[in-house]
């Protein structure tokens, strides 16, 4: 992936540079949605974030890129080889980055089965696809809403479970297929279905930019990117460096954080109160923040790590009252947390004044006796 603009280098857009962090961070948080007008980056920084995640160690000679720490998540292709005695070299490689076509069949994206080896040779052949190749690294869909809904109903399912399975007459085949999904497209040429929409975990709005001195400082990064692509990301080098490590040792991290009885109940009265259908939201929230705590290098998220995660699990999840702007959004999640978080304190403190109650009862009992 040489000769790619640096993620680091963009200048901008700090919720769609954060969605695409905490994706990286957590995959199953369920990939990011970027809609945008045309020219804001939604590619770039798709293509850059790739580059700049950490190596991955992968066997030889497996199609799948299965992660040797997770035995479990072997498909049997690799368990056969291992179970013949084989012993495949283990070696390091870049964070893969498959691009998905709008016109990507269903055979393309899951990969085929040979029924016909199947039947008469009893052998299972199975030629990987798109999932198989994105697994554990980045799956980029460009105009994502031009892509039949069926596939993107695979890739969903796929993004959510972790696994690729493929059926065909009675015969089965599965693999790991953890990626991190990120869609972009431009909504004046349609949307989504809200059923599609809701499938994913987070989502950005983004537009233009339109402070002059950023937007200058916009041409003189892409000049100097044109000029001498090199030297350019050279000097870009020690911050793209930096991220990875941040982004590998808050992978690391992630188990370790802890959440709360409140913090769950805090989620769920904000997703109440702002009238959110289904409970995806809720766990998404959950998961990005522990994502961003993770990156914070904490090991327990706070109201904020909250705040910041539900302006991004929200956008396409309200109907009836989308945001507009980052500062309105914000405003508006901050009133809720802060109506709910007293609401908790007085429920708190009435739950209190009721079982001293009980206690002062029960003990001018004991006395009476």
């Amino acid at each position: 992936m040489a000769n790619l603009f640096p993620f680091t280098a963009i200048v901008g857009q700090e919720r769609m540079r954060r969605a695409l962090i905490l994706n990286a961070i957590y995959p199953q948080i369920g990939g990011v949605l970027i809609r945008g007008e045309r020219g804001t980056a939604k590619s770039t920084a798709a293509r850059a974030l790739a580059n700049l995640l950490p190596e991955i160690e992968v066997f030889e000679g497996d199609p799948f890129f299965s992660d040797p720490r997770v035995p479990a998540s072997f498909p049997e292709t690799l368990r056969a080889r291992i179970e013949r005695g084989d012993k495949p070299r283990i070696f390091k490689r870049k964070t893969s980055f498959v691009n998905l076509p709008v016109s990507a069949t269903e055979d393309r994206v899951v990969g085929t089965l040979d029924i016909e080896k199947a039947i008469q040779k009893g052998e299972k052949h199975f030629e990987a696809g798109v999932l198989a190749a994105a697994n554990r690294g980045v799956l980029y869909v460009d105009e994502v809403n031009l892509l039949d809904d069926h596939v993107v109903d695979l890739l969903l399912d796929s993004a959510a479970m972790g696994i690729n399975v493929v059926e065909r007459e009675g015969i089965s085949f599965s693999h790991p297929a953890r990626f991190i999904l990120v869609g972009t497209m431009n909504p004046e040429e349609g949307d989504l279905r809200p059923q599609l929409l809701d499938r994913f975990g987070l989502c950005v709005d983004i537009l233009s930019i339109k402070d002059p001195v950023a937007r200058v400082r916009i041409l003189e990064r892409n000049l100097a990117f044109e000029g001498d692509s090199a030297q350019f990301m050279k000097t870009w080098e020690p911050s793209e460096a930096e991220l990875t490590t941040e982004i590998a040792e808050a992978r690391e991290r992630l188990p370790n954080v802890q959440h709360s009885g409140r913090d769950l109940a805090t989620i769920a009265n904000l997703m109440a109160q702002m009238g959110v259908d289904g409970h995806r939201a809720d766990l998404v929230i959950l998961r990005a923040a522990r994502a961003h705590a993770a990156f914070q290098k904490r090991e327990s998220i706070t109201e904020n790590d909250i705040l910041l995660a539900a302006e991004l699990a929200l956008p396409h999840r309200l109907k009836r009252h989308p945001f507009q702007d980052t500062e309105q959004a914000m405003s508006v999640l901050s009133d809720k947390l802060q109506q709910i978080e007293s609401q908790m304190e007085q429920q708190q403190a009435q739950d209190q004044q009721s079982q001293q109650g009980k206690q002062q009862d029960a003990s001018k009992k004991v006395k009476r006796g």
